[in-house]
């Protein structure tokens, strides 16, 4: 079982397309932005004694013509989800839409404006062209965070935590862990709650929301931005009893994040999550040799070298 995880890994087309990131970060000469890192869930810019918060996500086209409510609702979650892993809370979202008539765009429409109720973020404006010859959805979102989670801020020696929510479904075909359909608005926005509070407090600097490439994807993502390496325990991923773990490697799950933290915090971070429902475990530890590593029932293997290839090209110095 343990070769056929690695290959899943390897062939991973959501962590392929992390790859894109490297060229069009150069092609735009993003790197020209010293106060701003790329490669963060987040542009965090400095603003008074906080940051502002701006990201942006496009719904992959298949998603959106196959289950187009629940694209847009996730149009919002992801947004509200990657405010939640820098630390920060959301303020209002934008959306940009098109569709082949209103009809068509009707379900998407029907799916972000539930999900901003759920979350209570407000829709504020946008970009609509229902003349189009295929759906397709992008959101954006503006946050504020006092005090930051980035993805260039984990450091050799702390422990990698992953938390995730275990009370949902597959959203079948696709490889998206559902959690929050049949979830209360005011609990979902709680449990949301749990990464700005976890900032404030101090108890960790660095954080991502696991994402399109999965846990170990989006263990990869973080691992570059630091200049670290990792070693993960696939067995200790909280992991729901139904779903092997060669697909749960690969599943986006609705409620997702990986965080990195001192030794002597762990235990309490991941009090916070349990605390409220959410599985949350200690999956390995942050190391200095970049490379990342997953292990199982005693065997290992190395997923990705960074000093041999680059996955975003996102080092920060």
């Amino acid at each position: 079982m343990f070769a056929r995880i690695v290959e899943t890994l390897r062939a991973s087309q959501g962590i392929a397309a992390k790859a894109d990131i490297a060229d069009v970060a150069s092609r735009l000469g993003l790197s020209q932005y010293d106060a701003i890192r790329v490669g963060d869930d987040c542009a965090a810019i400095p603003d008074g004694d906080g940051y502002l918060l701006f990201a942006i996500e496009g719904l992959i086209n298949e998603f959106v013509a196959a289950d187009p409510w629940f694209a847009g609702w996730c149009g919002i979650m992801v947004n509200v989800s990657d405010i939640a892993a820098m630390g920060g809370r959301p303020i209002a979202v934008v959306d940009a839409i098109w569709a082949a008539g209103d009809a068509a765009a009707d379900p998407v429409l029907r799916g972000m404006r539930a999900a901003a109720e759920t979350f209570a973020v407000p829709l504020v404006g946008g970009h609509t062209n229902l003349r189009n010859d295929r759906p397709q959805l992008s959101v954006a979102i503006l946050g504020r965070a006092k005090r930051l989670l980035t993805s260039f801020d984990a450091r050799p020696g702390e422990r990698l935590i992953a938390a995730i929510d275990l009370r949902g479904r597959y959203r079948e075909p696709f490889a998206n862990w559902e959690a929050v359909i049949d979830a209360p608005g005011r609990r979902l926005r709680g449990d949301l709650e749990i990464l700005p509070l976890i900032a404030e407090a101090g108890l960790a600097a660095a954080a991502k929301d696991i994402s399109q490439g999965g846990i170990i994807g989006t263990a990869l993502m973080l691992a570059e931005c630091s200049s670290v390496g990792l070693a993960i325990d696939l067995a200790a991923i909280p992991r729901p009893e139904s779903v092997s773990l060669e697909r749960w490697v690969r599943t986006f799950p609705s409620f997702g994040f990986i965080l990195s933290v001192a030794p002597d915090d762990a235990a309490g971070v991941i009090a916070r999550f349990a605390d409220r429902g959410i599985g949350a475990a200690d999956i390995g530890g942050v190391t200095s040799d970049r490379a990342v590593r997953v292990g199982l029932a005693g065997e290992a293997e190395t997923i990705w070298d960074f000093t041999r290839q680059p996955l975003m090209g996102c080092i920060h110095a």
